[in-house]
Formats: structure tokens, sequence, C-alpha cells
């Protein structure tokens, strides 16, 4: 690669950083988490690029009557609730076919835009080569060391790369204990990696207790871009109401109980009510990341168990309630909580909410100070990390 000239002079080759992260093409929080840590990287002086390893779980993959026998040998409450999740969505990827490959087409067209994504196979040899072309790899953001999802997918923790090229960027479990089938090789991958670091409280914990290792508790890359930075890849929806709404985004559902409240609330200020996520809303289902933004910065109220729900609102200074997730463990809840304990925005739990006034009353003052701090911690990590010469 050919050096930029920069003030007459030829400028020094830039180091290659590689991202490993989900690759899906559905979940607005990975697309946009993806985003803001190259765009991070980058301004830290590399050329980024996300790695989309090709058959990265082909080994681990089964089907789900195979599942639904696994989990039958020892029926409980949870299992059924799992079974009839599976089958359910399974009957929802039949019926709402066209809406989840225009939501996909929408996802795959802000990848092409704003990521620079190459495709990798995971074989020994194809890694071996790909371990000599990066000057270093970093992986996080999201769940990608959660077992259930990824089957403790070395890929996810480097190991395919020599142990100084590896740096973890607040990467989540996704759970708040390690089953013992994945417990020793968890403890000799992550021991191994160069720079160390996590997204929740929760996640530090397993760490100390697998390895005896300290690690950072970063904040989400999504909240190291300003407000600003956001608003300039945003994209205003279709059919985006032009009135005032209340907007919810659940990705576990809502209950009857939260359902009344939302209704509610929406009645008594005249509100129109968005749901972002639901699929029975094909227009609204199929935005993208930048409208997910729009939608977020000009909605009057987020109603969310989201995550990045949480994350956005707080970027775009909104009103937001935050909802556990129905059918989710309560270590799912371990990084909204850290979030909001960091930002001391405890009070916007719905447990919290007595009345109207109050889900719409949020002081914001005391963030941006705390936010700076926080953006500071993970710089220098990340400057660190990649060693990074003032």
């Amino acid at each position: 690669m050919r050096g930029r000239k920069r003030g007459g002079t030829l400028s020094k080759e830039l180091k290659k950083v590689g991202i490993i992260t989900l690759n899906g093409y559905y979940n607005y929080g990975n697309k946009l988490q993806n985003y803001a840590l190259q765009e991070v990287i980058k301004e830290l002086g590399f050329t980024v690029s996300t790695i989309i390893i090709k058959d990265i779980n082909t080994k681990q993959k089964y089907n789900l009557k195979d599942r639904i026998i696994i989990k039958t040998n020892k029926l409980t409450k949870n299992n059924l609730e799992y079974i009839t999740k599976k089958i359910y969505n399974k009957i929802c990827n039949h019926i709402y076919k066209d809406s989840i490959d225009e939501r996909t087409k929408t996802f795959r067209c802000f990848s092409k835009k704003y990521l620079n994504e190459i495709s990798w196979y995971s074989n020994d040899n194809g890694l071996r080569k790909l371990a000599n072309i990066y000057d270093y790899f970093v992986t996080g953001s999201d769940q990608v060391w959660n077992p259930v999802n990824q089957h403790g997918n070395s890929v996810y923790f480097l190991t395919f790369a020599p142990q100084h090229k590896r740096i973890a960027y607040a990467p989540s479990f996704g759970v708040s204990d390690i089953k013992s089938e994945y417990r020793e090789n968890y403890k000799e991958w992550i021991s191994e990696i160069h720079r160390l670091s996590v997204r929740e409280d929760d996640g530090a914990k397993i760490i100390k207790a697998l390895t005896g290792r300290d690690a950072l508790v970063l904040v989400d890359p999504t909240l190291l871009l300003t407000k600003e930075k956001w608003l300039s890849v945003a994209k205003e929806a279709n059919n985006k109401p032009k009135d005032k709404y209340l907007l919810t985004y659940f990705l576990g559902g809502i209950s009857n109980k939260y359902k009344k409240q939302i209704k509610m609330l929406a009645k008594d200020n005249n509100l129109e009510v968005v749901n972002l996520g639901n699929i029975r809303e094909k227009e609204t289902f199929m935005t993208g990341p930048s409208e997910f933004i729009d939608y977020i910065n000009s909605c009057s109220l987020l109603c969310t168990d989201s995550f990045h729900g949480a994350v956005f609102s707080m970027l775009m200074e909104k009103p937001f309630i935050v909802y556990e997730r129905i059918g989710a463990s309560l270590s799912m809840f371990s990084r909204i909580d850290t979030l909001l304990s960091k930002f001391k925005l405890e009070s916007r739990k719905v447990e919290n909410i007595i009345n109207s006034e109050e889900a719409f009353d949020i002081d914001y003052s005391h963030v941006p100070s705390a936010l700076e701090e926080e953006r500071d911690i993970a710089l220098s990590y990340l400057k660190e990390a990649l060693n990074v010469k003032e």
C-alpha cells in the first residue's frame, strides 16, 4: 500500500488492524458498535477491516429438532420457554420471510457504505495467512464470548494470531457463569490475550475467577463517538411520524402489564406509538441502523429492554425507560446495570418510574463529564494496546 502525501512528504504506511466481531445483518447494536470501533481505531492512525470469518460455526451447527431432543431430556420451565421461542422464531422466519429479507438488505447497504468488511475462511491455513496480514487484531465488543451463542469458538479469542497481536475491546460473555465444558478452554484462551478488557462487571468477575487476571471494564464503543458523529450517519425513515411519538424497541417481547403502562404514557401525552422491533409492523421493522439512530433522536420517549437502546437514548439525551428482558437470564441485564450505574441513571429502570412525569423527567447535566472520563480511559487503553505513540 502506498503512503499518503501529507504536507508535501510521503507518510509512513499505516499499520493494519482487523476487528473480529459478530457479523449478522439483523441487530442494530451489533452493526453500530462495529462501526464505532472501526472509526475510533481509524482515528488513531490505522487501516481497519472487519473480518467476516466464513464457516465459523460449521462444526457446531445442528437443527431445531436436535436442540429440542437435547432440551427435553430434562424438561424445566426454562427449557420449555426455549423450545417455544425456537419454534415461534421458525414460524416467524417463514411467515415474514420477505420482511426479514428486506431488513437484511438494508443492513447490508449500511455495511457496504460505512464498514470495511472482508471475508476469510476459518480453515487453519487461511487463519495462519490472516495472522500475518494484520499488525493487530481486536475482538469485541458485543457478545463474542457468549458460550451459548458462539459455542466457545476459539476464533473470537484470537487464538490464530501471535499473542502480542491479541487485543480484547469490551467483549461480553452474556452470561454470569461459564459451564464446566467450556471452562478450561476459556481459562487458557483468556490467559493468552495480551491486552484484556470487558464490557460489564459480571465479565470482569468471570475473568478473575477463571484466570486471576483483572480486566478493565470499558464502555461500549458506541459511547466513544459523539452525538454529532452519529447524526452524520443517521437517516430519516420514510414512514417516520410527522407528529410526536413514543418509540418502543424490545428484543424479548413486552408483558401485558408494561403494554398497558406504555399505552397509558402515550395516551396521556398525546403520542403515537412506534414499535421498532415488531416484525408485524413491516415498514418500521425493515429500517436499518441509520434509521435506528434517527428514530431515537426524534422520539419523545423510548421504552426498551435493549442495551443499545439505552446507549443511544443517552447519546441523544432522550428520556427512556429500561425494562428487564422477558425470557433472559439475570446476567443479560448486567451490561445495562453497569451502564446505568456508571452514568448514575438508575432512575431509568421501570421499577423507579411511578408516574408519567417521572418518565419524561431526566437530568443529563452530569453525563457529559462522566462520558468524557470514560472515553479518556477507553482511548488510553486502545493507544497502549495498539502501541500508539503520542
